[in-house]
C-alpha cells in the first residue's frame, strides 16, 4: 500500500474529536522555552512575525513553532485542521497538561484529544514541555487525525504512520531536532526506525499497533479508515 497516497485521502474525513465530556480547565500561563528547543531560524523576531497566524491555538509559543514546522511536510493536513479546517470551524486549542488530573488512566499518555461544547482540544503531557518543537510537531500531526468518536486499529496505524513520516520530514528540514536524549524524540525515532524497516510502508508500524495492549479492544476499522 502506498502510504503517502492513502494519507492524502484523509482530507475527506469528517472532523469531530474523540471525547465528548464537558470538563472545565483553567488556562495555563505561557511556558518559557528551553535552550535549543527551536531550530535556529525561529528567532524572537521571526516568531513575532508568525504569531498572528497561530495565536488562536493557545498561549504557548512552542506550539506556534511546531505548527509552522509542519509546512512542507506530510503534516500539512493536520496543521490546517488544527488551525480551524474542521467541522467546528474553530482552531483546536492546544495545552500542556498533567493528564493524570483528567483521569489517572491518562497519566502516561503522550497526548489526548478532548471536546468541550463546540471547542476542540489537544492536551500534551506536561512531561514534554522541554521537547524539541519538531518532535511536538510530529505528535500534533498524529493527534489531529483522531477526529470523531470512532477509533480503530486502522486509524491508529494511519496516525502512527503519519507521525513517522512527519518526523522523517522534520529531520530532513531541521536535523537539529534530533535531540536523542529527549523522551519524545526517542518515541519519534522508534517510529522512524519502524517506517524505514518497512521500506517506508506501514508494515512494521501496523505490527506494533496490533501488538499494543492499549488497542486490544479496538475494532479493525472505523469511518474513513477501512484498510489495514
Amino acid at each position: 500500500m502506498e502510504i503517502r497516497r492513502r494519507l492524502n485521502k484523509i482530507v475527506t474525513l469528517a472532523v469531530v474529536f474523540l471525547a465528548s465530556q464537558n470538563v472545565m480547565f483553567a488556562a495555563s500561563a505561557p511556558e518559557m522555552t528551553v535552550p535549543n528547543q527551536y531550530p535556529a531560524k525561529y528567532t524572537p523576531e521571526y516568531i513575532k512575525q508568525i504569531t498572528p497566524a497561530y495565536k488562536d491555538v493557545g498561549k504557548d509559543e512552542v506550539f506556534y513553532v511546531a505548527l509552522d514546522m509542519l509546512k512542507d511536510t506530510e503534516g500539512m493536513f493536520s496543521r490546517n485542521a488544527i488551525l480551524g479546517n474542521n467541522l467546528s470551524e474553530r482552531p483546536v486549542k492546544i495545552e500542556f497538561r498533567d493528564l493524570g488530573q483528567i483521569n489517572q488512566e491518562y497519566a502516561t499518555f503522550d497526548a489526548l484529544g478532548w471536546k468541550k461544547g463546540k471547542n476542540l482540544y489537544i492536551y500534551i503531557n506536561s512531561k514534554h514541555k522541554d521537547a524539541p518543537a519538531g518532535a511536538l510537531a510530529a505528535l500534533l500531526a498524529h493527534e489531529a487525525l483522531h477526529q470523531d468518536e470512532f477509533n480503530s486499529l486502522a486509524e491508529e496505524t494511519y496516525a502512527w504512520t503519519m507521525e513517522a513520516f512527519v518526523w522523517d520530514d522534520i529531520l530532513k528540514l531541521y536535523p537539529e531536532s534530533n535531540q536523542e536524549e529527549n523522551s519524545l524524540v526517542k518515541r519519534e525515532n522508534t517510529l522512524k526506525k519502524l517506517l524505514e524497516k518497512g521500506n517506508y510502508t506501514n508494515r512494521y508500524i501496523k505490527k506494533a499497533v496490533l501488538q499494543n495492549s492499549g488497542y486490544k479492544n479496538l475494532p479493525s476499522y472505523s469511518p474513513g479508515f477501512d484498510n489495514l
